[in-house]
C-alpha cells in the first residue's frame, strides 16, 4: 500500500493530502522507460565495443589461425621457390651444358596465365588481394616445377644416351700391351711391306704371337665376321652406333659370329696373318660415319699417361707396315 502524503496549506492552516494527477504519473512513467531504454542502449552498445560475445571470441581465434596457417604457407611458397630456383640454375648451368642442351629461357620457366581472369571468383572478399596473389604464387610455382619436370625427364633421356655414347666409343687398346711384341705402324704414309712404295695406312698394326687374344674396344655388334675383304684376311667389323666402326683384321679364328651384341672387352677373336700379311699381328681401324680416322686417338680407356705417350710416338714413325 503506497504511502498518502500531505501538505501544508498556510491559508487554511491545515494539512491537505498530495493529489498526483494521471498526467504526470504517465509523464514519470514515460521518463523513466525513456531513460531506462537511452541507458540501455548505452550499455549495450559500449558492451559491444569493449566486451566480446563468445560467437565473436570464436571467430578472432579463427582469424588469427588462418593468419598463422597462412604465415606459415608464405614462409613454404618461398623455401619451395627457392629450391625450385637452384635446380633451375642447376639445370641451364650445369646439365644441359655438359649434355649440350639448349637452356630453357626465363620467360619460359617464369610465364604465368593469360586469357580470361582465373581468379574473377575469389574478387569481392575482404582479403580478395591476399587470396588472388597467393593463388597466383601457387599456379606459377605449379607451372614452373612442370616445365622442370619435364625438363629432368629430358636430361635423365640425355644422361643414358650419353651412357650409351660413353660405351660405344671405341675406347680401348684392342690388344693387351703384355701380350705385344711391338707396335709396328700407326695411321698415316708407311712403306708398303710388298711393293717397297709410300701409300696411305688405314690403321694401327699391333705385333703380337699368333692366338694373341683381340678385344673389342667398345659396346657394339658385329656386323661382319669373315674372309670376303680384299686384303684383310679373317676380318671382323663392330657397328658402335652413333656413327662408329671398328675393324680387326688378319685375324687367326673368331670368338663371335654376325649379329652377336659384344661389350668393350670381350674377347672376340685371335691374332694371325691371314689375307695380305707378312707376320701375324692385328690391323686395327677406326671408322666414323663412313670415314677412316685415327685410332690413337682413341685409347684414353685403357692406357696410362706413359704408355699413351709411348704408343703416339711409335706410331708417328714412318717404317714400314705389315699389311
Amino acid at each position: 500500500m503506497s504511502k498518502v502524503k500531505y501538505y501544508y496549506d498556510p491559508e487554511s492552516l491545515s494539512y491537505r493530502k498530495i493529489e498526483r494527477k494521471k498526467r504526470t504519473t504517465f509523464k514519470y512513467a514515460t521518463m523513466f522507460i525513456l531513460a531506462s531504454a537511452i541507458f540501455g542502449f548505452i550499455f549495450v552498445f559500449l558492451a559491444s565495443q569493449y566486451v566480446e560475445s563468445p560467437k565473436e571470441r570464436a571467430l578472432k581465434r579463427e582469424l588469427q589461425n588462418m593468419q598463422l596457417q597462412y604465415g606459415i604457407l608464405n614462409k613454404k611458397m618461398e623455401h619451395a621457390e627457392a629450391v625450385l630456383a637452384n635446380i633451375e640454375d642447376r639445370d641451364n648451368n650445369i646439365y644441359r651444358v655438359y649434355f649440350e642442351a639448349n637452356p630453357i629461357p626465363e620467360e619460359q620457366r617464369k610465364a604465368g596465365f593469360g586469357g580470361i581472369n582465373r581468379y574473377k571468383q575469389l574478387e569481392g572478399y575482404d582479403n580478395s588481394k591476399l587470396i588472388i596473389e597467393s593463388s597466383k604464387r601457387l599456379d606459377i610455382l605449379q607451372k614452373q616445377i612442370v616445365v622442370q619436370s619435364k625438363s629432368l625427364d629430358e636430361i635423365a633421356k640425355l644422361a643414358e644416351e650419353k651412357e650409351k655414347l660413353l660405351a660405344a666409343i671405341p675406347a680401348i687398346q684392342p690388344v693387351n700391351n703384355k701380350n705385344l711384341t711391338r707396335m709396328a705402324s700407326g695411321y698415316g704414309m708407311r712403306s708398303d711391306p710388298f711393293t717397297k712404295a709410300r701409300k696411305m695406312h688405314w690403321g694401327m698394326d699391333f705385333t703380337a704371337p699368333r692366338g694373341t687374344p683381340i678385344y673389342a674396344t667398345g659396346d657394339g655388334i658385329v656386323v661382319r665376321a669373315d674372309a670376303r675383304a680384299t686384303g684383310y684376311g679373317k676380318h671382323i667389323r663392330i657397328d658402335h652406333g652413333y656413327g662408329y666402326t671398328s675393324l680387326y683384321a688378319h685375324l687367326y679364328k673368331y670368338n663371335v659370329k654376325r649379329n652377336q651384341k659384344v661389350k668393350r672387352g670381350d674377347l672376340i677373336g685371335f691374332v694371325g696373318s691371314t689375307g695380305r700379311s707378312q707376320a701375324p699381328h692385328l690391323h686395327y681401324e677406326i671408322f666414323k660415319d663412313g670415314k677412316r680416322i685415327n685410332p690413337i686417338n682413341f685409347y684414353y680407356g685403357s692406357l696410362t699417361a706413359e704408355e699413351y705417350a709411348e704408343l703416339l710416338e711409335n706410331a708417328s714413325l714412318e717404317n714400314q707396315s705389315l699389311d
